[in-house]
């Protein structure tokens, strides 16, 4: 088939969502579809870019600026109608949340094909962020009519889509595919990324925002001695948590690495003794990097957040250790229990068992393909208007 995303960004900008669609995208070129993308570029980029990485042909709309994480581009629709007629494709893959999906309902050639709507995440009406609930108000009848249209959905699991109140009106059309991922290759640990040379090395991975609970991993640090932690990933809280590291006294146990490529990263899983993911909420909907930190024979250490996939990757007491979101206390009590190697290894080995026997990339895709082939040959999978 012809597939065509729609999401936000695309290699090398990294996310879990585009990485996801990244690994999605070539592997369905693997098993011999042809396969496009149309993304944005990086905020502050106006000028529209078109390359081809790994077989899969990447067009890029020009980006003004991202508020609130929210691409802004006015060049999206116009790029939209000319991957339609120039790739010809026979079906849409929309990755929400994402305003610029929306120029789909407006446009007749798109609604003349089937659409696959892949729900990464709802978009919370509750939010802290004002500006987040504010701008629902007027996401939500889009968002309502994309889904109306949509051939099917696709859950990354189901704690996420049963506590999801936009997806309860289509359950129906909605399926559960878990993300996955592949093998890695082999990387050599380096033990110098942290900042201490001796007791437990924990690694942490992601968007340095507010959602992701890093305060309180560094207000754990300050009462799990004989740790360090490596700190992966930047953004708008960087800052605070330097200045809350320096606070506690625990500066000198956390390294910031900031953004880092691929191949550090897997150097990075290859040396830690444990992983751990602190997230308070459901914009954490899934965390593939759990499955990384899995895939590498790390046991994990997470948050338990009702109606978030996390659970659903990590089961507690055997492939991890769970602990209510936002507990610096409990959080640093299932650190200090991950002193002891034999546990580490126990936990360690079942989650790389449990990544291996239900979240590879190979299911997924397998899993995706079979929605891209019913909703290309069967009418009853495509709703009408």
């Amino acid at each position: 088939m012809r597939i065509l995303h729609l999401g936000k960004y695309y290699a090398p900008q990294r996310g879990g969502i585009e990485r996801h669609t990244q690994a999605l995208a070539e592997a369905c070129v693997q098993a011999g579809d042809a396969v496009a993308v149309l993304v944005h570029r990086a905020p502050g980029n106006w000028r529209r870019a078109h390359d081809v990485i790994a077989g899969v042909e990447v067009r890029r709309a020009g980006c003004i600026a991202a508020p609130v994480y929210t691409p802004l581009s006015p060049s999206f629709p116009f790029e939209l109608a000319r991957a339609l007629r120039e790739f010809s494709p026979d079906l849409l893959h929309l990755h929400l949340p994402n305003p610029s999906c929306f120029a789909v309902l407006a446009s007749p050639a798109a609604r003349r094909l089937p659409w696959l709507v892949h729900w990464h995440a709802d978009v919370p009406p509750d939010a802290p962020d004002w500006r987040l609930r504010l701008g629902y108000r007027f996401y939500r009848p889009f968002e309502r009519a994309l889904l109306a249209r949509a051939a099917a959905v696709i859950a990354t699991s189901q704690p996420y889509f049963e506590a999801s109140r936009a997806l309860q009106p289509w359950h129906a059309k909605v399926h559960v595919v878990p993300l996955g991922i592949d093998e890695a290759g082999p990387a050599a640990p380096r033990p110098e990324l942290w900042p201490a040379t001796s007791g437990l090395r924990l690694l942490a991975v992601g968007r340095l925002g507010r959602y992701k609970g890093f305060d309180v991993l560094v207000e754990a640090l300050a009462s799990t001695p004989d740790a360090s932690l490596l700190l992966v990933g930047d953004g708008e809280c960087a800052l605070e948590l330097r200045a809350l590291a320096r606070a506690r006294g625990v500066d000198a146990r956390i390294a910031f690495a900031g953004d880092v490529d691929d191949a550090t990263l897997e150097t990075a899983y290859a040396g830690a003794d444990a992983f751990v993911l602190p997230s308070l909420d459901r914009g954490e909907a899934f965390g593939l990097v759990l499955l990384e930190a899995m895939r590498a024979g790390l046991p994990v250490v997470a948050s338990a957040i009702p109606g978030s996939g996390v659970g659903f990757v990590v089961a507690d007491g055997e492939s991890g250790l769970l602990v209510a979101p936002g507990d610096r206390v409990a959080l640093a009590a299932a650190l200090a229990r991950l002193h002891d190697p034999g546990l580490r290894m126990r936990l360690g080995d079942a989650g790389r068992e449990r990544w291996l026997a239900r979240f590879t990339l190979a299911r997924s895709v397998h899993a995706v393909r079979e929605l891209y082939a019913a909703a290309g040959s069967s009418g009853a999978l495509r709703s009408s208007g």
